[in-house]
Parts: structure tokens; C-alpha cells; sequence
């Protein structure tokens, strides 16, 4: 357990003085430096959950999300390389990975030798997964890919792809290498936010994948590798929220105790109260449903995933409100990149989108409460 807290605590110290002052730095240059990637892997981050068998913390879901949000206050940016490369894929590799995959592929992942990215995103489909157009076809014991991939968070650099491609009504995910002939990416850029998280549209022409890169079985890639990639995806996207909406919260809080007007130092003002009280309530709120969730996740509770959705659904709605909260406090220097509130607004928006949109989580959430909420004769009619 000391060692555990150690590994945590050089974390936040490496947060602090390497990531939050660099963080805009990155997003002006659209690239994360290849030496933050080198100190993440040395300080374990790239293989957090990865069990210690294969050269990881084996952290579980509690001290996952507390090391998200710690690298999430930072730069949300770096978060997103361990939301792709250990939620998304690690955890899929590790639940539906064969021993020979799981020996393979995540001790690399944990040491940072090979960086994973998502693909399942296309340029006409997205949170409707099963509607992919990428396509595949089998030769004996090999699988041709045809198809495009787009908004694949560090698909500039990834190493390893999993990828989801389609055979009529029948879904697979492969483990496609960027080195494998036929595999290309073009980079992304012009984007409201995420500009250094490497963003690119992956092609795939004929590439050739060798059976032993199907990852679960042929045809398990929506009900099994999807489902589980988006439910730990969407419990680190949670704990993002609570990450940009501290981190706003703070600025906010901070901002409103130095800057005066009508010769008053704004925070006395009731109206920026009112703001910080709201931010400060619904972060408790947030950070408790993802407490909540994680419990559930580490006991491998049946409520697990539903707890998850309504964090993220919740948390991510909240880090908006709190964001934009925080670019009013700051007025006019809200809007400008001198001050960190208005990357974290950008940010902010992105979460309500990824991992399954507000819009589709809604309608998950409210089928189980219809479910479990309904009480025969509650009340009688008049």
C-alpha cells in the first residue's frame, strides 16, 4: 500500500511541475511531447489497471479514477492517453485478450514500447456503433480490412490499433499493428479542443490481419469488446469531469479572491458566490457518484455499469456549467488564452460527446429507472 501511495503521490508532483504549467505549450504546438510520454511510462501511468503479471500498477477502479483526475486537472489532454490507451484498450485486451494476446501486447503497453489507440469512430458513424462501414472478409486464417477510421484520439502515434470493422450484420475487433501494410493516417487539425491529443483518420486498404489479432472471437466484437471498451471509457471520462470542473473551480475561486472591481475583490460580490456555491455542490455531487460507481466496478457489482453511465452522463454536464461558470468570473480574460478557464470550457464540451453522447445516455438511464422506480399501487386515484 506504501508503495501504491508513492507511485500516486509522484504522480501529482510530476502533474504540477511537468504537465499544468506545459499544458497550453502542448496545445499550441498540437503535440504531446515525446519525453512526457517517456516520464508517463516511467512512472507507471501507461499500465495503471494493467495487472502486475504483465508490468502494471494493477491500480483498482478507486485509485484509477483519483490518478484520472490528478492528470486530468493538469491537462486534460494527457488524460486522454490514458482513457484510450488503458481504458479503451488495455481494459479490453485484459477482460477479452487471449493469454498469448495478453502476454504479448501489455507488458509493452505498461512500459510504453507500443502506445494503443481506439478505432471505432467513422467519419458517418458515431455513437450508433453498430452502423460501422469498415469492412473485412476472410482468406483461411487471415482477415482483409477495408475502411476508415476518424477522431481517433493519438491515432497520429499509435502503435496498435483496435479496430472494428464489419461482415454484413456480424462485428469484429482485430488488434491492427500501424506498421501493417495498407494502414495509413492523415492528422487532424482545426479543432475546437484536444489539438495536441494527436487526433487523425486512420485508412485501412487490404490489410492483411493474422488470426491471432481477433481479439475475443470472430463476431464478438459489439457484444463483448465494444460494450466493455465504452463502459471503462466512459467511468474515466467521469472522473474527467470531476478533473476540469476542480480545476476551473479552482481558478475560479482563486481569480475571484485577487481581482477587484468598484474597489472590491470580486468573490464578495453574490453573484460570483453564487456561481462558486453552485460549482462546489455539484463537483461534491459528481465526485460522488464516481466514488459510487468505482466501489460498484471494484466489487464487480451488477449495478456497476448503470452507476457508471449516470456519473459520466452527470459529470460531464456538470464540468460544462462549471467551465462556463468560470469563464464568466473571469470576465473579458475568460476568453483569453493568457488564462487556463477558457481551455477548460473547450475541453469540457468534448466530454459531453465522447464515450456515448448526453443525448444517448439519457434514454439508457431513464429505461432502468422505469425499471426499478416503479411501485405498484404508490398511491390510489381519487
Amino acid at each position: 500500500m506504501k508503495a501504491l501511495h508513492d507511485v500516486l503521490t509522484q504522480v501529482e508532483q510530476f502533474a504540477a511541475e511537468e504537465l499544468r504549467p506545459r499544458a497550453g505549450e502542448f496545445e499550441a504546438q498540437q503535440e504531446i511531447p515525446q519525453d512526457v510520454i517517456i516520464s508517463l511510462a516511467k512512472h507507471g501511468v501507461l499500465g495503471a489497471t494493467i495487472p502486475v503479471e504483465y508490468g502494471g500498477l494493477a491500480l483498482d477502479a478507486i485509485d484509477y479514477g483519483n490518478l484520472t483526475e490528478t492528470v486530468g486537472k493538469a491537462c486534460n489532454s494527457v488524460r486522454e492517453l490514458l482513457t484510450v490507451h488503458v481504458s479503451l484498450v488495455g481494459e479490453s485486451i485484459k477482460r477479452w485478450g487471449s493469454e498469448e494476446q495478453k502476454r504479448y501486447w501489455l507488458p509493452r503497453m505498461a512500459t510504453g514500447e507500443i502506445l494503443a489507440a481506439f478505432a471505432l469512430t467513422e467519419p458517418e458513424v458515431g455513437s450508433d456503433a453498430k452502423g460501422i462501414g469498415t469492412s473485412y472478409r476472410q482468406e483461411g486464417n487471415r482477415f482483409i480490412l477495408n475502411g476508415r477510421k476518424k477522431w481517433i484520439s493519438f491515432g497520429g502515434i499509435a502503435d496498435l490499433f483496435l479496430v472494428f470493422a464489419s461482415r454484413g450484420e456480424e462485428m469484429t475487433a482485430f488488434l491492427v499493428e500501424s506498421s501493417m501494410a495498407g494502414v495509413s493516417t492523415t492528422k487532424m487539425s482545426n479543432l475546437l479542443a484536444s489539438s495536441s491529443s494527436h487526433l487523425a483518420e486512420i485508412h485501412l486498404q487490404d490489410v492483411e490481419v493474422p488470426l491471432e489479432n481477433v481479439l475475443s472471437r470472430v463476431g464478438g466484437g459489439f457484444a463483448y469488446v465494444v460494450n466493455t471498451a465504452l463502459d471503462h471509457g466512459r467511468y474515466s471520462i467521469a472522473w474527467s469531469g470531476v478533473a476540469i470542473a476542480q480545476e476551473a473551480l479552482d481558478g475560479m475561486v482563486t481569480y475571484g479572491r485577487t481581482r477587484k472591481q468598484g474597489g472590491r475583490v470580486i468573490c464578495e460580490y453574490a453573484e460570483v458566490q453564487k456561481m462558486i456555491a453552485d460549482a462546489s455542490a455539484n463537483l461534491h455531487a459528481a465526485r460522488a457518484l464516481c466514488v459510487a460507481a468505482g466501489l460498484k466496478r471494484r466489487d464487480k457489482h451488477p449495478d456497476a455499469i448503470i452507476e457508471t453511465t449516470i456519473a459520466k452522463y452527470f459529470s460531464s454536464k456538470m464540468a460544462m456549467k462549471v467551465a462556463t461558470d468560470a469563464v464568466q468570473v473571469f470576465g473579458g480574460n475568460g476568453f483569453s488564452r493568457d488564462y487556463p478557464v477558457e481551455r477548460l470550457f473547450r475541453e469540457a464540451k468534448v466530454l459531453e460527446i465522447i464515450e456515448g453522447t448526453s443525448q444517448v445516455l439519457q434514454p439508457v438511464i431513464a429505461q432502468h429507472a422505469l425499471r426499478t422506480c416503479y411501485r405498484k399501487g404508490w398511491w390510489s386515484e381519487p
